[in-house]
C-alpha cells in the first residue's frame, strides 16, 4: 500500500475573523498547492484514492492536481493518527491512498509508518511525504520514496537552464 501525505499549502491566519476551517490559500499557497501538483501529477498511481479534509485549505490545495477526491471528516484538523489510518484502510487494503491533510496528524502517522511507535515529525506546509508498506514475513516494512517541498519541486526561472559557458 502506497500511503502520501500532502500537507495543505500556506493559508492565511484566521486572526479571529475566520474558522480554523475556512482559511483560503494564500497566493504563495496557490503557488505552492500548484508546484507539488505538477510533480504528483506524474507519478501518482492510476487506482489512487484520495480523501481531503473538510478544511478550505485542503480542499483549495487539491483543486490544481485535477483529479477527483472525496472530502474525508477523519481527517480534520486534530484528527489522531489511528483516526487517519483508520480512514486509508490501513494495513489491510492495497493500492495507493493520497491524503490531503493537517499537521501535526500527518506528522504523527508519518511517525508511527516508520518507526513502528507514536513519533511526531513535521510536515511542512505543502510538502509531500510518500510512503510505501508491503507485508514481509508476517510484519509490515516501510519505505520512505520521496519527499517534496513545495518550493523545491520545480527549478525557479534561471535553475536547471544550461548557461552559455556549458
Amino acid at each position: 500500500m502506497d500511503i502520501l501525505l500532502w500537507r495543505h499549502a500556506e493559508a492565511v491566519d484566521a486572526d479571529g475573523l475566520l474558522s480554523d476551517l475556512d482559511r483560503p490559500l494564500t497566493k504563495r499557497g496557490r503557488k505552492q498547492a500548484k508546484l507539488v501538483a505538477r510533480w504528483l501529477r506524474s507519478r501518482l498511481p492510476p487506482d489512487c484514492r484520495i480523501l481531503v479534509s473538510p478544511a478550505l485549505r485542503t480542499r483549495e490545495t487539491v483543486v490544481p492536481l485535477g483529479l477527483p477526491h472525496e472530502i474525508e471528516p477523519a481527517i480534520a484538523p486534530g484528527a489522531s493518527a489511528e483516526a487517519i489510518l483508520a480512514a486509508t484502510g490501513w494495513p489491510g487494503k492495497d493500492g495507493a491512498v493520497l491524503l490531503v491533510g493537517h499537521q501535526p496528524g500527518l506528522g504523527e502517522v508519518a511517525g508511527r509508518l516508520l518507526t513502528g511507535r507514536a513519533l511526531g515529525l513535521s510536515v511542512r506546509k505543502g510538502a509531500l511525504w510518500w510512503l510505501t508498506a508491503r507485508r514481509r514475513g508476517g510484519r509490515a516494512e516501510v519505505t520512505l520514496r520521496a519527499v517534496i517541498d513545495a518550493e523545491t519541486a520545480w527549478p525557479t526561472p534561471g535553475q536547471g537552464k544550461k548557461s552559455q559557458a556549458d
